[in-house]
């Protein structure tokens, strides 16, 4: 009987974590935006946020094999965007930063309004 109980809690806390949406992924309704997704997608998902900020910065030069090209002097210039997402005041606003139109990281901040 222990044994039974065992396995059963082994197994609803499997489900529990496949389940649960990564830390760094932003759930609207059943569609999660995840790190590396188009701002496209964002866009189609979750409309449109309440605030964009956006900058532009230089950085070394990283190939799609993440090798940096700085010892070269090769620059790129990047756009950034800092898109945020108020869901209302009983839930937490998200802030999705976004790279040459890929998301690269969502971070929750406080309740929203």
């Amino acid at each position: 009987m222990m044994r039974a109980t065992g396995f059963r809690t082994v197994v609803v806390s499997a489900v529990l974590l496949l389940a649960a949406a990564p830390a760094y992924a932003f759930r609207w309704g059943t569609r999660v935006i995840t790190a590396g997704d188009p701002a496209d997608k964002v866009l189609h998902f979750c409309g449109s946020p309440v605030s964009v900020q956006t900058r532009r910065a230089e950085r070394p030069y990283i190939d799609e094999l993440g090798r940096s090209y700085l010892y070269r002097g090769l620059i790129e210039e990047v756009v950034i965007e800092e898109w945020t997402y108020n869901l209302g005041p009983y839930q937490f606003m998200r802030l999705v930063r976004i790279e040459n139109g890929r998301v690269v990281e969502v971070k929750p901040l406080g309740y929203g309004y």
